[in-house]
C-alpha cells in the first residue's frame, strides 16, 4: 500500500495521503489571519499510484456484500467518535466556527447511520416478466463504479468531503477525496480514524493539494463528484467529458424567499434571518434575496432589521455569539463590491454593512438592505455572505417572475397564511427544493430527492435514495425460459 503521506510539515497521518512534496501551500487561520499550517501538493504520478491501489482493492470491497460493508462503516463511526475531539478541534480551526463545526461532525455520524439503515433496500432488484415477451424474465443488477473522485469545498469541509463518499462506499465503490486547500486541517485527524479500520483504508483515501491536484484526480477515476463554484464546476464538467466519465456537480445558488400577503411576518423574518446568516452565509443554500408583498414590506424590513441588529458576532470569544468569521478572506472583496454597487444605485443599509478586520480575521455582521432591484449585483450574483437584500412585489405573478430571474436554481422558500397558496407558488419556482413556511430546510433534511436547476448543478441528486443509487451502473439480464426465435422468423414476405 502506498504510504507517501502529507499533512502538517511536522506530522503524518496514515489515512491522509499525498506527497512529501517540495511544493507546499500555506494555510490561513480564519480567526487570526495567520498562516499557521501547510500542506503538500499531490501531483499526477502520486495520484495515479493511489488510484491504482484503490482500484486493486475495490473488487474485494464490492464482493464483501452490503451487510459486511455496513459493518465496516459502523466500525468507522466508532473510530470517528474515538477521535472526535481531534477532528472537531481541527474543524474549528479550519473554519473559525465552533457550533457549526461540531454540527458537521454530528451530521457525518448521522449520515453514516442513515445510509447504513437505507442501503440494503436499495440493492433489491426483483425479477419481472417482459410485457412484450412473457416467456422472457428481466432481472436487474447493480454494478458500482470502481473509483469515485471527490473534490470538495472549503465552507463545510468535513461534511461535504464525505456526503458523496459515504453512500458510494456502501454501493461498493472505492473513493479518493481532495478537500479544499483553504480548510485542510481536519483531514489529518480524519485520516487517523480511517487508518483505524484497515478494510476502509484500502478503499478510502484523502489527498492534499490545490486545483491542479483536483484536475489530475479526474484523469484517474470513473465518476467525479464536485461541490463548488459554477466557474470551477464548468472546468470539472469539461474535464470529465474529455475523460468520458459522469460528473455530479453541486454548484452555486442565489436562493430566493417569497413572503406573500398575510404571511406571519415574525415567523418569516426569524426563518429568513437564520437561513441567510447561518455559517456566516457561506453556504450555497443560503437565502440571498427576499421578495415581500408590498402590503407587508415595511413591517417585514423593520422586524428583520431589529433581529439582525440583535445577532452578535462570535468575537472575541469563539464560544459565544452566533456569526463567525469569513473563512476565505477573498470572499470579503466580493461582498464589499456588491454592497458598494447597491448603495451607489440607491439601496439603503438597515443593519450591518461593514466588512471589518477583528483580531486578524475578516468579519461582517448580518446585513439588511432595502431599496434594492435587479440592476444590482447583490440581487443577481452569488454573495456567499450574511447579506439580506429585500425587495417589494405587487402580486404573486411578479413575485415568481423575480424569483425566477436568476441563472441559479438551487432552493428557495415561500411564506403564506394559506399553505395551499405557498405550494402553488412553489410549484412555479425554478429551484430544486422549496421550504414552505420555513427556510433552509434542505440544509438539515436529506431524505427528499431534488434536482438543481439552471447553473446550480448537473447530474442526479445527492439527496434521497438517488444519493446512493447514482453510484451504480445498471445491468439488465434477459432470461428466456421459452422457445428461441428460429432463423425463419427473419424471412422476407411475412406479415
Amino acid at each position: 500500500m502506498l504510504r507517501a503521506l502529507a499533512g502538517r510539515s511536522e506530522g503524518r497521518s496514515p489515512g491522509y495521503e499525498g506527497p512529501l512534496a517540495l511544493t507546499r501551500l500555506q494555510v490561513r487561520n480564519p480567526r487570526s489571519g495567520e498562516y499557521d499550517y501547510s500542506i503538500g501538493v499531490a501531483e499526477g504520478e502520486v495520484i495515479a499510484s493511489i488510484a491504482q491501489a484503490l482500484r486493486a482493492a475495490q473488487p474485494a470491497w464490492r464482493d464483501l456484500g452490503i451487510q459486511r460493508r455496513i459493518g465496516v462503516l459502523r466500525r468507522w463511526k466508532q473510530a470517528l467518535q474515538h477521535r472526535g475531539d481531534d477532528i472537531r478541534k481541527a474543524l474549528r480551526t479550519d473554519t473559525g466556527r465552533h457550533f457549526i463545526a461540531d454540527g458537521e461532525f454530528g451530521g457525518l455520524l448521522r449520515n453514516i447511520d442513515r445510509w447504513c439503515a437505507q442501503a440494503p433496500d436499495l440493492f433489491a432488484s426483483p425479477e419481472r416478466a417482459s410485457a412484450a415477451f412473457p416467456d422472457v424474465a428481466l432481472k436487474g443488477q447493480r454494478e458500482p463504479y470502481p473509483l469515485l473522485g471527490v473534490i470538495s469545498p472549503w465552507n463545510f469541509p468535513l461534511l461535504l468531503s464525505l456526503i458523496d463518499a459515504v453512500p458510494a462506499l456502501l454501493a461498493g465503490c472505492a473513493a479518493i477525496v481532495k478537500p479544499s486547500e483553504v480548510t485542510p486541517r481536519f483531514a489529518e485527524p480524519l485520516g487517523a480514524a480511517i487508518a483505524a479500520v484497515p478494510e476502509l483504508q484500502e478503499v478510502l483515501r484523502f489527498i492534499s493539494g490545490d486545483g491542479r491536484s483536483g484536475a489530475a484526480l479526474i484523469e484517474h477515476v470513473d465518476v467525479v463528484a464536485f461541490t463548488g463554484s459554477v466557474a470551477s464546476g464548468r472546468k470539472v464538467a469539461a474535464a470529465a467529458a474529455a475523460a468520458f466519465i459522469p460528473a455530479f456537480l453541486e454548484l452555486g445558488g442565489k436562493d430566493p424567499a417569497i413572503v406573500l400577503a398575510g404571511a406571519d411576518i415574525d415567523r418569516a423574518a426569524t426563518s429568513i434571518l437564520r437561513a441567510s446568516v447561518s455559517a456566516t452565509g457561506q453556504a450555497c443554500q443560503s437565502l440571498e434575496r427576499v421578495y415581500v408583498h408590498d402590503s407587508a414590506y415595511d413591517k417585514f424590513v423593520e422586524v428583520i432589521t431589529q433581529k439582525a441588529r440583535g445577532t452578535p458576532l462570535s468575537y472575541p470569544d469563539p464560544d459565544a455569539g452566533i456569526v463567525g468569521p469569513l473563512i476565505f478572506e477573498k470572499q470579503a472583496d466580493i461582498i464589499r463590491s456588491q454592497l458598494e454597487d447597491a448603495v451607489a444605485k440607491g439601496a439603503q443599509i438597515r443593519a450591518g454593512g461593514e466588512v471589518r478586520d477583528l483580531g486578524g480575521g475578516v468579519w461582517i455582521a448580518p446585513t439588511v438592505l432595502s431599496g434594492v432591484n435587479h440592476d444590482m449585483s447583490v440581487m443577481t450574483e452569488e454573495t456567499f455572505g450574511p447579506v439580506i437584500p429585500i425587495m417589494p412585489f405587487t402580486n404573486e405573478d411578479k413575485a415568481i417572475e423575480l424569483a425566477n430571474d436568476s441563472q441559479y436554481g438551487l432552493s428557495g422558500a415561500v411564506f403564506a397564511a394559506d399553505e395551499a397558496d405557498a405550494q402553488r407558488v412553489a410549484a412555479r419556482m425554478n429551484a430544486g427544493g422549496i421550504s414552505i413556511n420555513d427556510a433552509g430546510m434542505t440544509t438539515i433534511i436529506f431524505e427528499a430527492e431534488k434536482s438543481a436547476f439552471n447553473l446550480s448543478g448537473m447530474g442526479p441528486s445527492r439527496m434521497g435514495a438517488c444519493g446512493l443509487t447514482r453510484f451504480f451502473r445498471q445491468k439488465a439480464l434477459f432470461i428466456n425460459r421459452g422457445r428461441v426465435m428460429p432463423i425463419e422468423a427473419l424471412a422476407e414476405g411475412q406479415d
